[in-house]
């Protein structure tokens, strides 16, 4: 882990140097000095001007070196060219941080780059905090510090939890705050890191989870600088019970190219974060408008427990169309206990049907109450975990009606509880809509939107759960034979060691060594050749399967030695691996990767040819239990392989998750392992295990 930078300074200074100051509003100077007014900040301001001697009755200086000693932040508003210059001085004045606005720097080629290196270098040499370049700078709300040149208002804090906001991008940081401020949701912190020079999101990050008036953070990141550093704070805020909700966009195809097993293919680096990341209990997301979305539950819902999805509304059409989002989702609705239908059945006419999704059809306009009530019933249901609410709203005094009877429930529940109010942008009645912003429930007009948030705070509670109660299997060592790419005959031996059940095979040498090995094997046989630059045996014709006595392992050994010869030409193989035909079954892939940044991660799926054509797979993180896999391997695309299916048996799902279990204790436990390929691995009818036909290990150089 990198060294952390101090930012407290940075983030809560007691005086403050604008290099640059200018009198113009407009201006990016004038911008920054103008909020600082606004808000009122109490602390001493310094200005610094080489052509003014005062700016808004505020006395001007000529030069940094001018400035008193120690000045909390310098921002500098200077050009692109003169940053070292002015980083030099502000080291000599021995400044407590800087931010730089200006732009030319990494985000503009190998020349800013180097600009950039340079200006970093110099900076952590005088142990000089860094915010940017090429930033926006960050607004702290709860005291009044607005260091940026956007226009930016007072706020004040509201009843509800305050939420920072994080980000490598000044405006998704503006977007994000725009969107907690819409809803009504305290904002704490507005930090914009951008370049990332010196400090970075893990070092702002982890002061902002020890702030006691920070709830939540909602991040935007582009790359994580640190991804040991990023899971320490993530376990901190975990422990701390203060959610971070990520946004991570994009991928690197380097890994992916650079693998040579399916499993670190399809276990890129992205990949892999993701795994890693949603295993340390971060909300990640997949939009800008489910990091809106979540965040505004989580942020008064930090810990939401676990359990299903209910559904109450006031269309049947809702109802229908939540059956479809839901299993679109992958978020299970909940089945009503007895007690929850018996409870729902006193409050509905004997005519309304009574279940989740329910519709309580047009019961309101009688009896409003049900409104609160039939969420009162859902809330109690132990199975429930989260409550939509999606109606339509009617008139503005139908929906007055409403909050009357849905607010007073909701602000004392334990679960989440989000309402929708159908109908797009059409207007809402003001009174209405203060309460519910008042109220502090999260408010949605898009159906699809809650239950998209709805999934992303469930899986959120269901990687708390798991961390809480996972106890991982020890991690196992076993020494690694050959370095670089390891042949099939000495990873299936080593396989062996790990417990994991492997065909009868003989390695031979020469065509009477197969021949002999065959008979000893007594049946039909494989041939496989064996090579460490041969990772790949069928793309050369180097397998040969039912082969039956003497003459067809003969000519075997020759056509597969003529292809091997053909497609590798000067290949020397270590031999041809003889080994006995096992029982069919469904071919399945197991397997590992150390990504270099985020560690190991398992993966299974569907093996054999499928897994290029289909990539049917599930990551889990290295250190998932049998009863993880297990859940996971329910989400296969082919999952309903696993069970009976058209006259094949069930398979034995526990001995595909106790391999997986196993290959995740072998890389955990092996560090100079990186790569781990079990393709395929035949799972054959429950309680009859599984074997791995073929396996791949890549260790380091």
């Amino acid at each position: 882990m990198t060294e952390p930078v101090p930012v407290a300074r940075l983030l809560r200074p007691r005086s403050i140097a604008i290099v640059g100051a200018s009198p113009e509003p407009t201006s990016i100077g004038g911008g920054v000095l103008g909020n600082l007014e606004a808000f009122g900040y109490a602390g001493a301001i310094h200005l610094v001007s080489r052509s003014k001697s005062e700016i808004r009755g505020r006395p001007c200086l000529p030069s940094i070196d001018d400035l008193p000693d120690g000045v909390d932040v310098v921002v500098l508003i200077v050009p692109q060219a003169a940053v070292d210059e002015a980083i030099a001085a502000c080291v000599r004045r021995r400044a407590g941080s800087v931010i730089v606005y200006s732009s030319g720097f990494a985000e503009a080629g190998e020349d800013g780059r180097a600009a950039q290196e340079n200006l970093a270098a110099t900076c952590r040499a005088a142990g000089l905090p860094l915010m940017g370049p090429n930033c926006m700078g960050h607004t702290n709300y709860v005291d009044g510090i607005p260091l940026t040149f956007e226009p930016v208002e007072p706020r004040a804090a509201g009843p509800g939890p305050r939420v920072a906001v994080l980000a490598q991008s000044g405006a998704t940081a503006a977007n994000i705050r725009f969107s907690l401020h819409a809803r009504g949701i305290g904002v704490s912190h507005v930090v914009a890191t951008c370049n990332e020079a010196v400090v970075t999101t893990e070092d702002v990050l982890a002061h902002l989870i020890e702030d006691g008036d920070v709830a939540a953070v909602a991040v935007y990141v582009e790359q994580l600088r640190d991804p040991p550093r990023f899971l320490a704070v993530a376990a901190r805020a975990r422990d701390l019970a203060k959610p971070i909700v990520m946004l991570h966009p994009g991928h690197s195809t380097a890994a992916r190219d650079a693998a040579q097993s399916h499993t670190g293919a399809l276990a890129g680096d992205h990949a892999a974060m993701r795994t890693v990341v949603r295993d340390a209990g971060v909300a990640l997301v997949d939009t800008i408008d489910e990091l809106f979305d979540v965040t505004a539950v989580l942020a008064r819902f930090p810990v939401p427990p676990p359990g299903r999805a209910a559904v109450v509304t006031n269309s049947g059409a809702i109802r229908g169309l939540a059956f479809d989002g839901f299993d679109r989702l992958g978020l299970p609705l909940a089945t009503p206990t007895a007690d929850t239908l018996a409870a729902l059945r006193a409050l509905l006419p004997p005519y309304v049907p009574v279940d989740n999704p329910l519709d309580i059809g047009t019961t309101g306009f009688a009896t409003p109450s049900i409104f609160g009530t039939s969420l009162a019933a859902m809330l109690a249901d132990p199975g429930v975990g989260t409550v939509l609410l999606a109606h339509a709203g009617g008139s503005p005094k139908q929906q007055v009606i409403k909050a009357d009877a849905i607010l007073p429930v909701a602000a004392t529940a334990g679960k989440p509880v989000l309402l929708n109010i159908v109908g797009d942008d059409f207007p809402l009645d003001h009174v209405f809509m203060a309460r519910v912003r008042a109220s502090g429930i999260p408010f949605f007009r898009s159906t699809d939107r809650a239950m998209r948030a709805m999934a992303a705070v469930a899986s959120y509670s269901d990687a708390l759960s798991a961390a809480a109660a996972r106890v991982p299997v020890p991690p196992v060592a076993l020494p690694l034979p050959v370095r670089g790419t390891v042949p099939e005959h000495r990873a299936k031996a080593m396989l062996a060691d790990l417990g994991l059940r492997v065909p009868r095979g003989i390695l031979a040498c020469d065509e009477e060594a197969a021949v002999r090995a065959a008979a000893d094997l007594d049946g039909p046989v494989v041939l496989k050749a064996q090579a460490a630059d041969l990772p790949h045996k069928s793309d050369a014709g180097g397998v040969l399967v039912g082969l039956a006595g003497e003459a067809a392992v003969r000519a075997g050994w020759r056509r597969l030695v003529a292809n091997v010869a053909a497609a590798r030409p000067g290949l020397a193989l270590d031999g041809v691996l003889v080994e006995a035909m096992g029982p069919p079954g469904l071919e399945m892939v197991v397997g590992a990767r150390r990504d270099p940044q985020w560690g190991p991660v398992i993966l299974v799926g569907l093996g054999g040819v499928w897994i290029e054509a289909l990539g049917d797979v599930v990551l889990l993180p290295a250190h998932a239990t049998k009863a993880e896999v297990v859940a996971r391997l329910a989400g296969l695309k082919a999952a309903r392989l696993l069970g009976a299916f058209r006259g094949a048996p069930a398979r034995d799902v526990a001995a595909v998750a106790a391999v997986a279990v196993r290959l995740g204790a072998l890389i955990r436990g092996t560090p100079d392992l990186l790569e781990v390929d079990v393709n395929p691995l035949v799972v054959h009818a429950a309680g009859e295990g599984a074997t791995a036909l073929d396996a791949l290990f890549v260790t380091a150089a």
